[in-house]
């Protein structure tokens, strides 16, 4: 039987031996995924073990861990709906569905309907396999979900992401030109669905898993070069920087800030999986509580990741500023990933349901 962590510990060596080369190359990630692909970790259905290879994945290489985030979001969020679809081996899947966004449009035809519409900000849909793309009827105003070939025909992918961090996420924007439909997932309810809303925390979550996974990858390539390289100060009395006792002092409390953001993580996974396996039998309340969780995960791990990958840049010292060490990517990765949706409404629902039990609004972002 396969170890999957052992295979994601082998797969994350490999992308953290060339991390900074990749990121200064400002490539598609077409050679990641394909090493996603053959590792056979695309292919890894089990909720628990997903969320320890994403972490895995995601301190190597942001870039990569955000795109397997989402493939397995992906996969997971189309089962929400009572709909069969396959699962393909070794397929990779991305979405196309901002909230913010509904500039895609379905119209009727006798066997289905055409795609019309751009949409920005789709991570990993140039290279995807598969797509799960949200639009809206013309006819009825209806908000559909439904699969996609990620290479059919009248679909043109963008390549106009040109962010300061995770360069390497293929997020930019995806046109539609008279793209036929035919597998559709389900509606969008007209009335709250708790279940299907779980998708929208879904997304919160990895982000959340991804922020913590920064956070490790960013202490673990300080340490090795404050182990290393760092020198100690002149006047600290001491031989070796890992003796100075406000670099030790910095890494512990950036250590034990880390391992606390990353159970609260963990936690809110656990109780998004157990929410996700009551179905229909899952109350509003519940729901809420598990929205709450994951908020407070979201703003843990964004005042975490964002104090971390600035502070390691104390403990490495002037030298390690160097563009070879390329440190700077995990604070562009970190700065640019926390601003995909305002913190500051994850602490507002977090403190309104403590202070009177006010339950998160249904959105595409709670």
């Amino acid at each position: 039987m396969t170890n999957w962590l052992d295979v994601a510990h082998e797969v994350a060596a490999t992308l953290r031996s060339d991390a900074a080369d990749r990121d200064r190359a400002n490539q598609p990630p077409t050679k990641e995924v394909e090493l996603l692909r053959q590792s056979g970790l695309l292919n890894v259905r089990e909720w628990s073990v997903q969320q320890k290879i994403g972490r895995i994945i995601g301190a190597a290489d942001a870039n990569v861990g955000h795109l397997l985030g989402y493939h397995y979001l992906q996969i997971w969020r189309s089962g929400l709906f009572d709909t069969q679809f396959s699962v393909q081996p070794d397929q990779f899947w991305a979405g196309v569905s901002n909230p913010l966004d509904a500039a895609l449009e379905l119209t009727p035809t006798g066997s289905g309907f055409t795609l019309n519409g751009r949409k920005t900000f789709a991570t990993g849909a140039a290279v995807a396999d598969r797509l799960v793309v949200s639009a809206t009827r013309t006819d009825n105003g209806e908000k559909l979900t439904f699969l996609l070939d990620g290479k059919a025909d009248g679909i043109t992918y963008l390549d106009d992401w040109d962010n300061i961090g995770q360069r390497l996420t293929a997020s930019g924007g995806v046109n539609f030109e008279n793209v036929e439909v035919t597998e559709i997932l389900g509606p969008q309810p007209a009335n709250e669905d708790p279940r299907l809303s779980l998708a929208a925390i879904g997304f919160q979550l990895v982000l959340a898993q991804i922020y913590v996974a920064l956070a490790e990858g960013a202490l673990a390539e300080a340490a090795d070069y404050t182990r290393t390289k760092t020198r100690p100060w002149f006047v600290s009395g001491v031989e070796a920087a890992t003796e100075d006792p406000y670099i030790v002092v910095a890494y512990g409390e950036m250590v034990s800030q880390t391992k606390a953001a990353g159970l609260l993580a963990d936690e809110a996974a656990r109780q998004l999986w157990e929410a996700s396996e009551l179905g229909r039998h899952l109350t509003p309340a519940k729901r809420a509580e598990v929205a709450v969780v994951i908020s407070e995960a979201k703003v843990v791990s964004t005042k975490l990741v964002n104090e971390v990958t600035s502070r390691i840049f104390e403990q490495v010292g002037a030298r390690g500023t160097a563009g070879k060490y390329a440190v700077d990517r995990f604070w562009r990765n970190a700065r640019t990933l926390t601003l995909h949706d305002p913190v500051v409404y994850k602490a507002r629902e977090v403190g309104e349901h403590f202070l009177t039990g006010a339950r998160p609004a249904y959105t595409g972002y709670s």
